[in-house]
């Protein structure tokens, strides 16, 4: 009897048999949908996703192609992914169709036939279904039958299999039953994604675990970490109360503050706000919530959501400093690697760069994740497995959004709709933290805010007792260029030691750096913008805030990164008009701890950013206008001042109706709405009834998703970027050269995560003219690109100005 072979072991040929890998899968995809009830439904999809493996061509295939590294067979030659999604379609998609056990085939057969590429469409803009192509009508499949009946000789019984599949559609049956505001197509679309999460993982878990030669891992339980991490905490809020300062007004509110938030984490799981004001506290007490929270409900991770690179660093090294535990907490700052349009089943089974970095562990698996808005918008919508793979573990866990008015306002139904299924289904508990809360609950697809949300009683005496600085109008007078701005800059310097300029563009922030430095050797001008990698941006903030605890001279130029959490204190800041976030964040950055009297934050009106490609700060800003002009007219308009509650609600609620068409995530050339390829239902979806109208029948199916369509079109910002390590000081060398070695999967995964604090992300234009210049090169076969030195230098971090004709001035 033949023994089936699911992969070859690369550092002793040990062969892992079809068998064992596929009830180890599904063992662990069980212990993954178990998070969310659908356990048997998560297994279905483990225990057959490699079936097309028990046929003589695969066996063949494996045999000769690791026999025979340096001529492999072609690739092409074998479809082992297909059969799976055949058998479930056969058994329960033909004849008389059960609802639950037919719409069952669909989503677990979807997930099987995609588990080395990306969700398949069920119908696409061709009228075409590629799901029915695979599962239905593909006719080279000339061993199905023999592998069908070893599948129920070797894995599992007919007789058990069905009595399987009836618990699933069981499952199934209880997930849709479950009454919430969301359609059953959305409900079914998330649920398709989040198997083919637990899949995913649990294929590569095992995969990696065989090549390792490592027994299965066992499902962390971490409630009892989180026990110890909430006493290391609370030892250090404890600690405050002997420092002399303790009894002050504000240390006392910050504290009330504190214990809110704990008590608050006794509630039910949830979507709730905390709006504690700048220099309130923020870090800790969400932290505090998040971890008692955790260890009362028990849930699995902690994720910290951040809009930008830029502070996920302070904030993960703030916590490690509290938590004394650098193995469990991951930073996540952007993929090194993109797999968006790897199809990798013909290098499954043998390990070579493809599947080192497909096994490589990026799950998202720790105790407390920080991570980006980018990064969590692209587990549920971006294509590529990679992505899709950590889709699980945000199930069980506490969300903490901070800064989440920073959602990209083509993605805010997109971003809802996630949050609204992790509270329902993923028994999740979300917590958005911002001074200037979005009006998320005022759209469409609104997010299912809990009833009395806020964690913090009495918010506008907490507003009016944090208030460290006063907003001086200049915008709606007259317009600065950089020539006048500069000389107003230089006034103020002779009144204050620290100066902060934050503008909307790059280009006006080069130029009116350079002029600085031009002009005044004898003052430390810096900087900051998003062409410097993390770790060069960490360096120069940890100067600055040198300067700045010394009370030294120093003028900051900076594009709008700063402005999101980064823990500096600017006796004077300047900011560019925008939208009214914006200029909360900047005022963030003033007097944050209150060190000195209230100071000024200028608001001004660059004439000289071209925002032509920048929309959304174009509309934010005369919006804004409208709003000082308002109060420059009676003082007693939007609560009497430009950063009270009630101008921050009356901002966000005029700025999505100004963009009310963007919000569903419009793809102008395929004439439709991202949320109507995901979940619209039979009569909305008009790719259905173009279907009808040409083929004068219904199109098969109870799903019509276009999940693989509507992946190729997702990017959460306009313009598609690149991850691309620089060689900044000797981390960012050493790891180029490290990559050009021949690395082991374990230690892969510890140098991808490494790399991102030398990653900077890069314009199609940008790596153009890279090549064009030799700039740029790569590594393990072209999957992750580097800079070469002379593309990087210590001022500017990527400079591409001197050598390119392009408008940087759009960015």
């Amino acid at each position: 009897m033949n023994n089936y072979i699911a992969h070859i072991r690369e550092s002793d040929y040990q062969e892992q048999s079809v068998e064992e890998h596929l009830l180890g899968v599904k063992t662990l995809a069980e212990a993954f949908g178990a998070k969310m009830g659908v356990r048997h439904i998560a297994g279905l999809a483990g225990m057959l996703h490699d079936m097309g493996k028990y046929t003589e061509k695969f066996r063949s295939y494996i045999l000769e192609a690791v026999n025979n590294p340096d001529a492999p067979p072609k690739r092409g030659s074998v479809d082992h992914s297909t059969a799976g999604g055949k058998l479930l379609y056969n058994l329960f998609h033909t004849g008389k169709i059960d609802r639950y056990k037919g719409m069952l085939a669909e989503i677990v057969g979807n997930a099987i036939i995609s588990h080395h590429s990306y969700l398949h469409d069920y119908l696409n803009p061709d009228l075409e279904s590629k799901y029915l192509q695979r599962v239905r009508d593909k006719d080279d499949l000339s061993e199905f039958e023999w592998t069908e009946q070893l599948f129920f000789e070797r894995v599992i019984s007919e007789a058990d299999f069905r009595l399987y599949v009836d618990k699933a559609a069981a499952e199934l049956e209880s997930y849709l039953y479950l009454e919430t505001t969301a359609s059953s197509e959305t409900k079914l679309m998330f649920l398709t994604k989040f198997v083919f999460s637990t899949l995913i993982d649990a294929d590569r878990t095992n995969t990696r675990m065989f090549e390792e030669n490592k027994v299965e891992e066992p499902s962390q339980d971490h409630t009892a970490l989180f026990a110890s991490y909430y006493k290391k905490l609370m030892d250090k809020i404890n600690s405050f109360a002997s420092h002399i300062q303790s009894q002050t007004p504000i240390n006392m509110l910050r504290s009330e503050m504190s214990l809110q938030c704990d008590k608050f984490a006794e509630r039910p799981s949830g979507i709730y706000t905390l709006s504690i004001p700048t220099g309130g506290g923020k870090t800790l007490a969400s932290l505090r919530y998040a971890l008692r929270h955790a260890e009362i409900h028990e849930k699995k991770h902690i994720i910290y959501i951040v809009p930008y690179t830029t502070i996920i660093e302070q904030n993960a090294a703030e916590v490690r400093k509290i938590l004394r535990d650098d193995a469990n907490i991951l930073e996540h700052h952007s993929n090194v690697i993109e797999d968006a349009s790897d199809d990798d089943e013909l290098s499954d089974g043998m390990v070579n760069v493809q599947q080192k970095l497909k096994l490589a562990k990026d799950n998202w698996d720790s105790p407390i994740i920080f991570t980006t808005m980018v990064q969590f918008l692209n587990v549920f919508y971006a294509k590529g497995s990679r992505n899709i793979r950590r889709l699980h573990n945000l199930a069980e866990s506490v969300l903490i959004f901070d800064e989440v008015q920073k959602v990209p306002i083509s993605c805010v139904s997109l971003f809802n709709e996630a949050l609204n299924f992790l509270r329902t289904h993923g028994h999740s508990s979300i917590v958005l933290c911002t001074a200037t809360q979005p009006a998320l609950d005022f759209v469409e697809h609104k997010l299912e805010i809990n009833t009395d949300a806020e964690m913090i009683d009495n918010l506008d005496h907490v507003v009016d007792a944090f208030k460290r600085v006063e907003v001086i109008d200049q915008a709606t007078d007259e317009g600065f260029s950089n020539d006048k701005l500069y000389d107003f800059i230089i006034e103020k310097a002779e009144e204050v030691r620290s100066i902060l300029v934050i503008l909307n563009t790059k280009t006006v922030v080069k130029k009116l750096y350079q002029k600085l430095k031009m002009n005044e050797p004898h003052v430390p001008i810096y900087h900051l913008s998003t062409s410097m990698c993390a770790s060069h941006r960490n360096d120069l903030l940890h100067e600055i805030r040198r300067y700045l605890e010394n009370n030294d001279r120093i003028i900051c130029i900076s594009t709008q990164l700063i402005e999101a959490g980064v823990d500096v204190s600017f006796e004077c800041v300047i900011r560019s008009l925008a939208g009214l976030d914006s200029i909360a964040q900047a005022a963030g950055r003033c007097n944050r701890h209150g060190e000195r009297d209230l100071q000024r934050v200028y608001v001004i009106d660059h004439t000289e950013e071209n925002l032509k490609h920048l929309p959304e700060i174009k509309e934010g800003k005369e919006i804004s206008r409208k709003i000082l002009i308002d109060l420059k007219q009676d003082q007693t308009y939007h609560g009497g001042h430009i950063l009270s509650i009630q101008a921050i609600e009356k901002y966000f609620r005029e700025f999505y109706s100004k963009f009310e068409s963007k919000l569903n995530y419009p793809i102008a050339e395929l004439g439709t709405k991202m949320t109507q390829l995901l979940s619209a239902n039979l009569m909305d979806n008009s790719y259905f009834q173009a279907y009808y109208s040409k083929h004068k029948e219904r199109l098969p199916l109870f799903l019509a998703n276009s999940y693989r369509t509507a992946a190729e079109h997702f990017n959460v910002i306009d313009n598609m970027t690149t991850s691309v390590i620089v060689p900044y000081e000797e981390g960012g060398k050493n790891i180029i050269a490290e990559l050009n070695g021949n690395s082991g999967i374990a230690d892969l995964t510890k140098l991808l995560r490494r790399a991102q604090q030398y990653t900077i992300n890069l314009f199609k234009y940008e790596l153009d003219q890279l090549d064009k210049n030799s700039g740029l090169e790569s590594c393990f076969e072209g999957k992750v690109l580097v800079l070469k030195e002379g593309a990087y230098n210590d001022e500017f971090g990527l400079d591409l100005e001197n050598d390119s004709g392009f408008d940087l001035s759009i960015y």
